[in-house]
């Protein structure tokens, strides 16, 4: 019977995993408690610039370098801005704007948000930052952010509809963008070839009953191999994608009640939970990082994650190099659907060099420059955010199994809950669905707990 030991979560050493965004989402709401707190409430004006407001006529804006040195200020991820290639970009901006130095205040990006979070109460900004996309609805509520609007339609490098509509849709409030999404990954499967291929099975399954029938022939728990492997500490975050495929939905519209208990979430609950008798159960305590032995050693022939663990599997164990591929997620009753986590880069409304903080982040959305940064690298694992760059026949050039992640980019679903309560109702949804993995409860009841335990709450 396995144990419930509590996992150990990495942040910023391998930031482009799950453990890299998904904490980040409590911090928006935790985060957004303490804005309120400093009595900073949505529809305050944190700035108020020109560009700064949402709807009415779109003027273009082009942004003039300055005429005197200017220092900009750039929140960033640790591990991004002391990359080689972000140093490289400051260079190249600096060439360009010879005017403009960009002085980067690095953050684990653990952190980053709640940071944001207290320099924008504080009264104490960045110019400008790469932040997750998760995060930019809620300070655009507050006017954190500069409506970028006009600065888009006087740029001749930004194309806002090139932008995928999930990655878009992130950085948008009151149909305006407050950001420009600048990179992305969504979550597919990964296989291994070889153990498809003893168990007889022809590529990678395309439908839910597909995926149960490749994961039953590819377990033998004799021989202690599975099919599949689940994370009950993560549980939720791996339960949307089924969730949403089976047409179900977290909250309802108006994000006043809970909506993850109908007929369809209960449908994607059992199936979910059902797939523990493929699952290998001295990995169930554990997270989705750690468990990359078990698909690397071949004890387990599916793994669901980002295209992070690509570049994993690739650095850290080069032996089954060709042993391995990815693929778009099955699909369920209701069509195909995924998880979109991404980055963005946002300009802050209190910002007083607003033109100068413009020019950098435009810079560093020129094509060029977001190929660089993802596909156009041999060791990054990104993908870029435009569909222009989707299309390139160079995108699988360095990463083949790159292309799955972007033929799953039409899926990706993009759920950017604002309502304060969330995070407890999350929390109460995981424990529960971790009970039913565990076997302590069945499927049905696991959502319909949470489900009731989430109405209490928006109850208070």
């Amino acid at each position: 019977m396995p144990t419930r030991e509590s996992s150990t979560i990495r942040g910023d050493d391998v930031r482009t995993q799950i453990f890299g965004r998904r904490p980040l989402l409590v911090a928006v709401a935790v985060g957004m408690a303490l804005l309120a707190s400093a009595c900073v409430s949505a529809g305050d004006d944190l700035g108020g610039s020109e560009t700064s407001q949402a709807g009415g006529e779109v003027k273009p804006l082009v942004a003039k370098e300055p005429t005197k040195p200017t220092t900009i200020t750039f929140s960033v991820f640790s591990s991004v801005g002391g990359s080689p290639q972000f140093k490289k970009f400051a260079e190249d901006f600096h060439k360009k704007y010879p005017n403009i130095t960009v002085e980067f205040q690095l953050v684990p990006s653990e952190r980053a948000t709640d940071k944001l979070v207290t320099q924008v109460a504080g009264g104490n900004v960045p110019d400008t930052a790469y932040m997750d996309s998760s995060a930019v609805e809620d300070f655009s509520s507050r006017n954190a952010l500069v409506n970028l609007d006009s600065y888009i339609a006087g740029s001749e490098v930004i194309e806002a509809d090139d932008y995928v509509d999930g990655f878009r849709q992130a950085v948008e409030f009151d149909g305006s963008m407050f950001g420009l999404p600048f990179d992305g990954e969504t979550t597919g499967l990964f296989y291994r070839t070889d153990l498809f291929e003893q168990a007889g099975i022809d590529g990678p399954p395309k439908t839910w009953e597909e995926f149960e029938s490749a994961a039953e022939k590819l377990t033998d728990t004799a021989d202690k191999k599975y099919g599949f492997i689940l994370f009950a500490p993560e549980a939720y975050y791996y339960w949307y994608p089924w969730l949403w495929q089976a047409g179900g939905d977290l909250l309802s519209e108006d994000e006043s009640s809970v909506a993850f208990d109908n007929a369809a979430g209960q449908r994607a609950a059992e199936f979910y939970v059902g797939l523990r008798k493929y699952s290998p159960p001295d990995y169930l305590s554990s997270n989705s990082y750690d468990g990359r032995v078990a698909f690397a050693t071949g004890k387990v022939g599916m793994y669901m994650a980002g295209s992070w663990f690509g570049g994993t599997l690739k650095t850290e164990f080069p032996e089954i190099n060709d042993k391995w591929a990815a693929a778009p997620l099955p699909e369920g009753p209701a069509g195909c659907a995924t998880t979109l986590a991404g980055d963005t880069l946002a300009v802050f409304d209190q910002s007083k060099n607003q033109d100068a903080a413009w020019l950098w982040i435009q810079f560093l959305s020129e094509e060029k420059n977001l190929k660089a940064w993802t596909y156009g690298s041999k060791t990054t694992t990104l993908l870029p955010t435009r569909q222009s760059l989707l299309d390139d026949p160079a995108l699988g050039k360095y990463n083949p199994w790159l292309q799955g992640f972007a033929d799953n980019m039409k899926c990706a679903v993009t759920s950017n809950i604002t309502q304060p309560k969330w995070v407890q109702i999350e929390e109460g949804l995981n424990e529960k669905l971790g009970e039913a993995l565990y076997g302590d409860i069945d499927a049905v009841d696991a959502v319909k707990d949470a489900a009731q335990q989430g109405e209490d709450l928006l109850a208070q």
